[in-house]
């Protein structure tokens, strides 16, 4: 009885996170450097025409860093995924490459594939 008991509780701790894994919906640009480049940029231009001219600035230098970066073809990657709740989400993910489809696990703020 007390094997059982250890055994059922391993294997509900191993494979409990296949039961909440999260699944990739959809691979979308991700344009946050150029935006970001952009609005800070654009916020000192200007910044010659005072506080509402630095806020006009960084609006318009969001908007173009975004463009700019998609146009030269810079633009980075980023998942649509979809939790056990039914929740969707869009997280970065500049360096690794997952499948529509492929489940997932979210490790702070980087995406990680489930073992199969």
């Amino acid at each position: 009885m007390t094997r059982s008991i250890a055994l059922s509780f391993t294997l509900c701790t191993l494979l409990s996170p296949l039961c909440l894994a999260d699944q990739i919906i959809r691979e979308v640009p991700d344009t946050t450097a150029g935006k970001g480049f952009g609005a800070l940029t654009g916020m000192m231009v200007g910044a010659v025409g005072g506080p509402i001219g630095a806020l006009v600035g960084a609006a318009g230098g969001f908007f173009a860093g975004s463009a700019v970066q998609t146009g030269i073809g810079k633009s980075e990657t980023a998942y649509q995924v979809k939790n056990t709740q039914g929740e969707t989400s869009t997280v970065r993910s500049p360096n690794a490459r997952f499948e529509v489809g492929q489940q997932v696990t979210r490790k702070g703020a980087r995406l990680v594939a489930v073992e199969e």
